[in-house]
């Protein structure tokens, strides 16, 4: 891989890491955990950026790829994952402490999204990330309506999981 690819795609994963810090807090339960999936999530990245087009932006491909490493993950009984040894290239990336005790709502509602399904949850990350029904649709591969549907779905469920 060339160099400057390689800081192309430092420059970006800095840029919008926060996504793959988020998925993993959707994902773990614990900073090990969390840790883990966040390497293998960027290792996954690293592997597929060469083949990264830009047909899309760079954070909606990130969202497609991290999430699809960590529904693919913890839906496996075991978790022995084969993984590569980044250390060998030249980039490091620092990992910045994704605090989640800044707000008791947001407690609350990682909470009630635990008890979703691994795809109610990727769409309800998306939709609180402020992400359109064309991104979303784009990125989980449904159609914009299908979307749409199991988001109201979701939204009902949310709500008698929060207000019981």
């Amino acid at each position: 891989m060339s160099a400057s690819l390689e800081q192309s795609f430092v420059q970006q994963l800095k840029e919008n890491q926060n996504i793959i810090h988020k998925i993993c807090r959707l994902y773990t339960n614990d900073g090990d955990a969390h840790k883990d999936l966040f390497q293998e999530i960027t290792i996954q990245l690293w592997k597929a950026f060469p083949k990264f087009r830009g047909d899309s932006k760079f954070s909606t491909w990130a969202y497609r790829v991290a999430l699809n490493t960590a529904i693919t993950l913890y839906r496996k009984s075991t978790r022995t994952v084969q993984t590569v040894d980044y250390e060998k290239h030249s980039f490091f990336i620092s990992q910045e402490d994704y605090n989640t005790e800044e707000e008791e709502q947001i407690k609350l509602m990682y909470k009630a999204v635990y008890q979703l399904n691994d795809i109610e949850k990727a769409l309800i990350f998306m939709y609180l990330e402020d992400k359109d029904y064309t991104e979303i649709s784009e990125t989980l591969g449904i159609t914009e309506v299908n979307a749409r549907v199991k988001m109201n779905r979701i939204k009902g469920k949310l709500k008698k999981i929060l207000n019981p």
